[in-house]
């Protein structure tokens, strides 16, 4: 082990990754709030009432140099190379690994935030469903893949409870034309109310003020858009306008080059692929790829291309979409038993992965 000062700052996919493999080598402060790691990919399931795969950051980093600073980072000072924590504390580091993610995003909708569940309260929502007095309505805001995860969830979880979905553009329109096909067909089947082309204007207690109208509801899902933790741009890193901090080859911040910046808080471009979507599948190859920079083990630019797509559709059934590199879709797909396998193999796998 060596004395350099490696500081992670998150536990997600990026941020675990990282910090586990710089730990064969090195000694690694891993900073972040909670005890056990947020299996996000799995959030729906959670808010279904579904047991949580939840396992302890100490069960992850079990073997490796990394220290686990239970605290909340408040503001970051890359000219001293210090991170402030809500603990009162500064933690000094010679290199930084900057993994806090993205989080759900109101884009100042009224009562957005007042009235709706994020997925970060999957669990909330889960004991909201489970323990109402009687079924009504839940409207699941955004056509993403998180808002479809959680609608048919959902849906199948709770048959008593009526769910729509409202989407300001088409549910799945990424998808190939089978992809989408197969996922409107799981909401039939689900009973699920599809509202597309609506977008949301207000929040209130009663459900939803669209574009399109009036929507009953009497649980919103805001799945809407993430957006990236704002202490990169506070802290003065150069970030592009959607707030994504902007790294060279090697996933450095070209503005301080001591630190490195992965997962979604991340704008990656890749020659040949693009720019990177947020998400697991790209946050955990970020990690895995600046453990090894960190330990020596390579020296070559961060190279990534993209396989499939794969969605949950409740518990029997799944969409993999088939994809071409750069993101573009193939129109082969997988579902049912087969998609639903090939999903279970991949978040399963994850964990596994970490390490």
């Amino acid at each position: 082990m060596t004395e350099k000062q490696i500081v992670v700052l998150g536990a997600g996919y990026a941020g675990l990754s990282a910090a586990t493999r710089a730990g064969r080598r090195h000694r690694v402060t891993l900073i972040a709030p909670e005890t056990r790691f947020l299996h996000r990919v799995r959030q729906h399931e959670t808010a279904a009432g579904h047991p949580e795969h939840r396992p302890t950051l100490a069960e992850v980093t079990r073997g490796r140099g990394v220290r686990h600073v239970r605290a909340r980072a408040t503001g970051l000072d890359p000219a001293a190379r210090k991170v402030f924590l809500d603990t009162g504390e500064a933690v000094a580091y010679d290199t930084l690994v900057y993994a806090l993610g993205s989080r759900t995003a109101w884009h100042a909708v009224p009562g957005a935030e007042r009235h709706a569940y994020p997925a970060e309260r999957a669990a909330e929502l889960g004991e909201r469903l489970r323990t109402a007095d009687r079924p009504g309505t839940v409207a699941v805001v955004g056509g993403g893949a998180t808002g479809i995860e959680l609608a048919t969830e959902i849906a199948e979880a709770h048959p008593g409870w009526r769910v729509r979905i409202v989407a300001a553009g088409q549910v799945g329109g990424w998808f190939s034309a089978r992809g989408r096909g197969h996922v409107r067909a799981v909401m039939a089947r689900l009973g699920i109310e599809v509202h597309e082309r609506s977008t949301v204007t207000e929040v209130d207690t009663g459900g939803l003020h669209t574009s399109g109208g009036r929507i009953p509801a009497d649980v919103v899902v805001w799945a809407a858009a993430m957006e990236p933790h704002p202490l990169a741009a506070e802290a003065g890193l150069t970030v592009d306008p959607a707030g994504r901090a902007l790294v060279d080859d090697h996933l450095r911040s070209v503005s301080h080059p001591e630190v490195y910046i992965i997962g979604d808080a991340a704008a990656v471009t890749v020659p040949g692929t693009g720019t990177l979507r947020m998400g697991c599948a790209t946050a955990l190859p970020m990690g895995g790829y600046v453990g090894k920079v960190l330990t020596g083990r390579t020296d070559k630019p961060f190279a990534f291309r993209y396989n499939l797509q794969c969605l949950s559709l409740g518990r029997r059934d799944a969409l993999v979409q088939l994809i071409h590199g750069d993101d573009s879709m193939r129109p082969s797909i997988l579902t049912g038993r087969t998609g639903r396998l090939i999903k279970a193999a991949i978040v399963n796998g994850v964990i596994w992965s970490l390490r």
